[in-house]
């Protein structure tokens, strides 16, 4: 049997913040509730709903633009990384989105969660790679990632 509650924060594949949802009890109790991110839906707590909705809006506002910042700073850089292959080429290991959010943080200072690389696999080949990314308020963005094979030698960017 679902309960009704009131999103205080919002919660992934759940809500936003002010939005009246139903979950299950279990999922309310261990989770919603001791973490802050909900409350049951009483009167009271329908009385913070257009409160809550209206601060919401206001920090969707602020989040949309920082996300079209950050996706423009990430269309003007190419990561790049150096990987170890066997003698045949085949990468020892692969590059996973983990490995993609600390590239980004270590060569150009941005940092992102890993949950906005929208890698379906991580990457076993070398070469350039084209990776989905989500931000904030669903705003897009693409980054290219060069995969190197340690020891070969290194293609200079042309001008």
């Amino acid at each position: 049997m679902a309960i009704k509650i009131l999103l205080l924060k919002d919660v992934d594949k759940l809500g936003r913040a002010g939005d009246i949802v139903s979950a299950r009890p279990g999922y309310i109790r261990n989770y919603l509730l001791p973490h802050g991110f909900a409350e049951i839906a009483t009167k009271l707590a329908l009385h913070k709903q257009a409160r809550i909705q209206e601060e919401r809006r206001q920090q969707a506002i602020l989040d949309k633009a920082d996300a079209e910042k950050v996706s423009e700073a990430l269309k003007q850089i190419q990561l790049t990384t150096i990987v170890k292959v066997d003698h045949e080429g085949h990468m020892y290991g692969s590059v996973s989105s983990l490995d993609i959010v600390h590239l980004i943080k270590e060569q150009s200072g941005i940092e992102i969660e890993r949950r906005n690389v929208q890698l379906k696999h991580p990457l076993k080949n070398t070469g350039k790679h084209t990776i989905p990314l989500k931000l904030k308020e669903g705003v897009a963005a693409e980054l290219i990632i060069d995969i190197i094979a340690e020891g070969a030698p290194e293609t200079a960017p042309q001008a």
